[in-house]
């Protein structure tokens, strides 16, 4: 369950007031171009690290199989998430969490449960932990995600973090540490969804794809330059 209300839906992002009591925000006009849309996410991180966090950089470790780290647009975070179940109970692994865009939207919505992120590259991991620190509930891990007990996680979200050989090595990992049901939210998945597909325990939930912002006056416009796919998974243990 949220302790706040529900996610805003993509039209209406703009208009979300719901931040922490410490850092009021004055929603900006409604984005009409890309540009625009990544300076209102950028107020919206700011409104809770700090600072913008939509230009994390490259990654150093490409040669590991990683990929540059993305960040979630809000109004696709809002999307996906409000798909999901989280409660009290619940605690959710950002994998290639970057700078952590997936962790201020966590507490921006005010969600039930902890979130954890996971970064290899140290840059990164470092500076989403220096703002993460002043949170009781998110964490960031500073790690190769294929090292970590994975058990007490209950839901993962994934940005195409890595190349497809390190996604089978996770999938296996999941499957081998999951003690319970698990949900996994797969964003940019163009491509990699079948290799879920077959693998004993494994249910589609949801699935879907991204390409454009349509503002609450109805203007829309790319976001991607193609449709970007995702899929929501659950893994249940006892079915394998």
């Amino acid at each position: 369950m949220r302790v706040t209300t529900a996610a805003p839906s993509p039209q209406t992002l703009e208009e979300s007031t719901a931040m922490p009591e410490t850092a009021p925000y004055n929603p900006p006009k409604p984005p009409e171009n890309f540009g625009e849309l990544a300076v209102a996410d950028e107020a919206l991180d700011a409104a809770v690290c700090g600072f913008g966090l939509s230009d994390p950089g490259e990654t150093r470790f490409k040669a590991s199989g990683a990929h540059d780290p993305t960040p979630t647009p809000y109004f696709i975070l809002a999307e996906l998430f409000r798909q999901v179940d989280l409660d009290e109970s619940s605690h959710l692994l950002d994998v290639g969490c970057g700078t952590g865009r997936v962790l201020a939207f966590f507490i921006r919505e005010g969600f039930s449960g902890r979130a954890t992120g996971v970064e290899l590259d140290p840059r990164l991991a470092a500076q989403a932990r220096d703002w993460t620190a002043r949170y009781a509930n998110v964490e960031v891990l500073e790690a190769d995600v294929l090292t970590l007990d994975l058990s007490p996680y209950s839901h993962f979200y994934l940005f195409n973090p890595f190349d497809t050989s390190v996604l089978l090595k996770f999938l296996a990992a999941v499957e081998q540490d999951a003690r319970g049901p698990v949900t996994l939210i797969h964003m940019s998945d163009n491509g990699e969804t079948y290799f879920y597909q077959g693998r004993p325990g494994w249910s589609e939930m949801a699935t879907g794809e991204f390409h454009r912002y349509t503002n609450r006056y109805g203007r829309s416009f790319a976001v991607y330059g193609c449709p970007q796919h995702y899929t929501i998974w659950r893994f249940d243990p006892a079915l394998v």
